[in-house]
């Protein structure tokens, strides 16, 4: 019984840290896209370049948040 207690106890553990990455990651996209949202707009810009590329970058720098916090999750760091 104790085994078992453990164990959903390491389950719902992984499971809180894998729905934060989830919205860190939201939270990191969205940052970006803003971000370029904004830069576009104050300076009149007619294309949103600055939106595209930071939202991009965002996505990058989330990805690489999400493999290095599931390195750290499992165990392999």
């Amino acid at each position: 019984m104790l085994k078992n207690n453990k164990e959903k106890k390491n389950q719902l553990k992984k499971l809180a840290h894998f729905s934060s990455i989830v919205t860190q990651m939201a939270a990191i996209i969205l940052l970006g896209a803003y971000l370029g949202g904004y830069i576009d707009e104050k300076n009149n810009y007619t294309s949103p370049f600055f939106t595209i590329i930071l939202s991009l970058i965002g996505v990058f720098l989330a990805l690489y948040y999400m493999f290095n916090k599931v390195k750290t999750i499992n165990g392999e760091e």
